[in-house]
């Protein structure tokens, strides 16, 4: 039986996905598919994943046309059979214990739809990333989970999954997260270090420019907007400083400006 999906987006991973796939085979849990997407890669990682299907049943590989880290990771979760979702990035490597430990929680915790830890650093960074507590108000800042975490696949269900038509690729995790805090769902945070996390210069984030950055934020405020307005809703209703300090033309503007989304 198949209790969790991974999903392995695939895109110039032939040099990393070696160490991903066996970090997946190394785990203490077993009931487990490997779903491998890959994404119209120009390399030869399908060497490299056919290699793997033969040597487990379990990991599994498609092969489509290019259409972005959302689309991919949609496609391999519409292949999924397992009750769970656990999102991997084909250069990350997952911790041994950490969907048993997710999967423990899930079970018996109804309310939650999310399980997620801290990482290490690897690559050209070392170090723990400490994500700490969910924080409705720091997200609504900015993007602190990564997506390797393990979720209920009903949520994806509800929410659509993926967005695929983001301006630029690099905040499909982000929009995710702010989808599930419309929901009656929660998040779990696992203080563990639950993954491995690959520090790239070459990473897809760090190509962004200002213009860009600002095309994708404009784009999730607007879609999430009443998240935002209801969050700055409750701030002027219990924090009497935020209310007096709102009052000025300067915090006027910005809230004016969530707004107008």
């Amino acid at each position: 039986m198949i209790n969790v999906s991974i999903i392995i987006p695939c895109y110039n991973s032939q040099r990393t996905l070696e160490d991903t796939l066996q970090s997946v085979i190394d785990q203490n849990y077993n009931a487990w598919e490997a779903i491998m997407v890959n994404d119209g890669s120009p390399d030869n990682l399908e060497e490299i994943a056919l290699k793997w299907t033969e040597k487990d049943h379990r990991f599994k590989y498609y092969k489509k046309t290019n259409g972005g880290l959302g689309s991919a990771r949609n496609y391999g979760i519409s292949k999924a059979v397992g009750s769970y979702i656990l999102p991997l990035d084909s250069d990350n490597k997952v911790r041994p214990e950490f969907v048993r430990n997710a999967i423990s929680i899930l079970n018996n915790e109804s309310n939650i739809g999310v399980v997620y830890g801290d990482a290490m650093y690897f690559g050209e960074k070392s170090g723990i990333w400490n994500v700490g507590d969910f924080d409705l108000f720091k997200m609504l800042n900015h993007n602190y989970i990564d997506a390797c975490a393990v979720i209920r696949k009903s949520l994806f269900d509800i929410i659509g999954g993926y967005e695929e038509n983001l301006p630029y690729q690099g905040h499909e995790d982000w929009d995710f997260w702010l989808s599930i805090m419309k929901t009656d769902f929660s998040f779990f945070y696992l203080n563990k270090i639950t993954f491995d996390y690959r520090v790239s210069n070459s990473s897809m984030i760090k190509s962004f420019n200002d213009d860009m950055m600002q095309e994708n934020l404009d784009y999730i405020k607007q879609k999430h907007y009443q998240l935002y307005i209801k969050a700055y809703q409750k701030l002027l209703k219990e924090n009497i400083y935020l209310k007096k300090e709102l009052s000025t033309s300067v915090f006027r503007k910005v809230f004016n400006k969530l707004k107008s989304y």
